[in-house]
């Protein structure tokens, strides 16, 4: 996997240059607040008009729009889950949010994406088991993927940004150990 990556970066995500920026939306897809509200407001109405023809989307699914203002090609917007104790699917309802991001960045040829932090702002997911999840479900997809080859987490704060520094940090360990790569750190 030495040609494809994930970064985590403390940034703003509408200002990422990227092909596609992920929006964690809600299921009307027509702004919101956090993130959602940021992306709109940055992209402008074009975004909203579009977002309205979509109809909607169910959680852990995704749709794509065009980037309109944002400097990304493309805007993929996908609604999470809602923190509710963890029984309810919230896992694999997040984990779907990314994997269907991907595949659909896949889809249309994206190169690079960018990412937030799904679920972690007003719906409550633990900002550490969140983090973990994506990294696992990015680094999953990553080796199988044939246009995707860049992966960045554009974390708002550096709470969040050390989450998933963390979180990379041991997936990184996971996956030397299991090939056999177990590298010695100065």
């Amino acid at each position: 996997m030495t040609d494809k990556s994930i970064q985590v970066i403390l940034g703003d995500i509408t200002k990422c240059k990227a092909d596609a920026v992920v929006n964690a939306a809600n299921t009307t897809l027509l702004g919101g607040l956090g993130v959602d509200g940021a992306i709109h407001r940055a992209a402008g109405m074009g975004l909203f008009w579009e977002c309205l023809r979509l109809g909607g989307c169910k959680i852990g699914q995704a749709r794509i729009t065009g980037g309109h203002r944002l400097p990304a090609e493309f805007i993929i917007h996908t609604p999470g889950p809602k923190w509710k104790g963890g029984r309810r699917g919230e896992v694999l309802l997040l984990e779907s949010c990314y994997r269907s991001s991907l595949a659909l960045a896949e889809e249309h040829g994206c190169r690079s994406v960018a990412f937030p932090s799904i679920s972690t702002g007003s719906y409550h997911f633990p900002l550490d088991q969140a983090a973990e999840i994506a990294v696992r479900a990015i680094s999953e997809f990553l080796q199988c993927s044939r246009y995707v080859k860049e992966v960045r987490m554009v974390c708002f704060d550096p709470v969040a940004e050390r989450a998933y520094r963390e979180a990379l940090k041991k997936r990184n360990s996971k996956e030397e150990q299991v090939h056999g790569r177990c590298i010695r750190k100065a």
